[in-house]
């Protein structure tokens, strides 16, 4: 794909599930300011990547032919697809088929409207594919009904069992049949929502698909990706992208709903404190019309609703080579990825399944160069290895008999030391779990408590006044809260900090993170964030690449950061209220990492129970949130426990 500024895109067909979206801020009330800022900030880059997307458009055009075509499925729903085929096409010279099937569109709508990038880079157009772009079921320009992440039917028993899978079979034998020359073989690929259809691709594949790439792919709206993580709602970023992508589309049509933009203020913090409980949003902007909010409303648990929804436990039997692509600092679908990756490998697939982690936001790897995020640099231009060392040569290989790259299982960016790990599993097997357990004072140690009586430490959780998620005034969510310092958190009374010695060796970890708390409330329900930090040396030197006098120094790098709604500690599906004053066993999945705490620097957690308007905010308790009012939200004091047999901890995998 080409680096293109999100300036460029059209608002109204740009979603918060796109790559890029955490950088678009084109919301009238703050558009006219940022768009002078960010013009005269950075106009040389414009300047050069206009100049590189008017190369790329002018390649396509000199180098493709562009059809448009209505594709049948078997229950006779017609799907708009966007055919490229290269002009040197022939018998002779027989390309493979790209696909890609997405529900944000395959504008340019129009025969001789072309798109000024073609396939998941640059190089592929380049290197010669029939590039397919398809609107799904009930989005834009294609008939039927959308459904957010449709069910898997295992057992077909009619032409009117239909599903993704199913959609991507007739959508493959139609192409086979339909584009003459081309060489009998199919690749797909997809980031975000799409990166859920290129898994779909891969169940029950057509036998002509050889290789799918799901990249950040949306894999479970309840567990971790997007809507929800451990049972907490996501509300900043569902909010602004729901209100697009769940809006009615009674007949097909090329034009988006732009998402909600009346905010009153630059000020999301205010405005979602204003806005008042979630049911709010009905009564006041959704009016009931927006289906898919009004679907999130109605399943506050994980109940057959959402497990319908998930493709994991129809990763079985998957035949082609899949190459599983994420981010670390995702700030939507780290989930994904890794959950997809695992699904795949459980089940012992005989064709390749790789994993591809590098130090990217989200669809990051497809755009830019990947040498910085914020203040921190990874030394490299990571984006532009990954297109060119990895993606290019694993699709080339399967779909063109190119030379077998010979990639690892798991080619992973360990952030830190900033250096490539090539590992024949993930996680890799020269880690042990270790325990970084909190104590009383305020440290943080591998070494478990030596305390003899119970010890505790207490804050009081105030939904009136909840922890932001970040420094910064802004109205849509952005990226930048992944890797932001997180001293403005550290500083708060309801926050609180365990930190380790100065490090005297690198400690590197790599494999799964996961929060094991020991809590008491005086309330019945309660949100319990815990963050995992770099911290930097105070003699750090500036090496930002955006901001020349920023002072590392004693940077507080966010590393890994994991919210869970203590209703679903025992079970996601049957939520149960706490006792009040009761010690209680929280436990979560915080996701994996790869990181070298580096010598000199120090590990820190935080702990607090309010991320807002990032996580809705929790009455602290037990109702169902999404149907709760003003007075059923309270303050509560809440204890994390640091001693004997309730000593809290975070367990890491660390290198040995």
């Amino acid at each position: 794909m080409s680096t293109q500024s999100p300036l460029i895109l059209k608002t109204s067909t740009f979603s918060s599930d796109q790559p890029g979206y955490g950088q678009a801020k084109n919301y009238k009330l703050i558009k006219s300011v940022f768009l002078l800022c960010f013009l005269l900030s950075i106009s040389p880059f414009l300047y050069a990547q206009k100049g590189k997307v008017n190369e790329d458009s002018i390649y396509i055009r000199e180098h493709y032919s562009k059809i448009e075509r209505m594709i049948p499925m078997r229950d006779g729903i017609k799907l708009f697809t966007a055919i490229y085929i290269p002009k040197d096409i022939s018998a002779s010279q027989k390309y493979p088929i790209l696909l890609n099937r997405t529900p944000y569109n395959s504008a340019p709508y129009g025969e001789t409207l072309f798109k000024t990038s073609l396939g998941p880079s640059m190089s592929f157009a380049r290197d010669g594919f029939i590039v397919v772009y398809q609107d799904v079921r009930g989005k834009y320009m294609s008939e039927g009904g959308f459904e957010a992440y449709r069910p898997f039917i295992a057992n077909k028993k009619s032409s009117k069992d239909t599903d993704e899978s199913s959609d991507t079979f007739d959508t493959i034998e139609w192409l086979l049949k339909n584009i003459p020359d081309n060489n009998g073989r199919v690749g797909s690929w997809g980031i975000s929502a799409p990166g859920y259809y290129a898994t779909m691709t891969a169940v029950d594949a057509h036998s002509a698909l050889k290789v799918a790439s799901p990249q950040a792919p949306v894999t479970d709206w309840y567990m971790g990706d997007d809507r929800h993580h451990n049972g907490a709602f996501f509300l900043m970023g569902t909010f602004s992208f729901i209100s697009s992508y769940g809006a009615s589309r009674p007949v097909p049509t090329p034009k988006g709903t732009p998402p909600f933009s009346a905010y009153g203020t630059p000020d999301s913090y205010e405005f979602y404190k204003k806005l008042g409980p979630l049911k709010n949003v009905n009564e006041k902007i959704f009016k009931n019309e927006n289906r898919i909010w009004n679907q999130l409303m109605e399943h506050e648990s994980y109940d057959d609703f959402w497990q319908a929804r998930t493709p994991v436990p129809y990763l079985k039997n998957i035949k082609p080579a899949m190459l599983v692509v994420g981010g670390w600092f995702d700030q939507e679908d780290l989930y994904g990825p890794l959950k997809t990756y695992g699904g795949i490998e459980n089940n012992k697939p005989k064709s390749p399944n790789l994993l591809v982690m590098g130090p990217w936001i989200h669809g990051g790897w497809s755009r830019g160069t990947g040498e910085s995020l914020g203040n921190i640099r990874f030394g490299s231009k990571t984006s532009s290895f990954y297109q060119t060392s990895i993606e290019l040569p694993f699709f080339n290989h399967y779909l063109k008999d190119k030379q077998d790259p010979s990639l690892p299982k798991a080619y992973i960016f360990e952030t830190g030391s900033n250096e490539w790990k090539k590992y024949d599993q993930w996680p890799p097997k020269n880690t042990v779990e270790k325990k970084l357990f909190l104590h009383a004072n305020g440290k943080l140690s591998f070494e478990a408590p030596t305390v003899k009586t119970t010890s505790f430490d207490e804050y009081i959780s105030d939904p009136a006044k909840p922890v932001p998620y970040t420094s910064e005034i802004r109205i849509i969510r952005g990226s930048d809260y992944m890797y932001e310092d997180q001293r403005f958190a550290a500083s708060r009374p309801d926050v609180l900090v365990y930190e380790s010695d100065v490090l005297k060796e690198d400690v590197t970890i790599s494999g799964n993170v996961f929060a094991n708390l020991f809590v008491s409330t005086t309330g019945t329900d309660a949100d319990f964030v815990v963050k995992l930090i770099d911290v930097y040396p105070g003699d750090a030197p500036n090496n930002s690449p955006v901001n020349p006098s920023m002072k590392m120094g004693g940077f507080q790098l966010l590393i890994r950061g994991e919210v869970m709604r203590a209703k679903f500690r025992n079970s996601f599906s049957k939520p149960e209220a706490m006792v009040p004053n009761k010690v209680e066993h929280v436990k979560f999945d915080m996701q994996d990492a790869a990181h070298s705490f580096k010598k000199g620097h120090k590990i820190m957690i935080q702990v607090q129970s309010s991320w807002f308007p990032l996580v809705d905010r929790n009455p602290q308790k037990f109702v169902n949130i999404y149907k709760a009012s003003e007075g059923d939200f309270q303050s509560a004091k809440h204890r994390i426990y640091t001693s004997g047999g309730n000593a809290s901890y975070v367990g890491v995998r660390v290198v040995d």
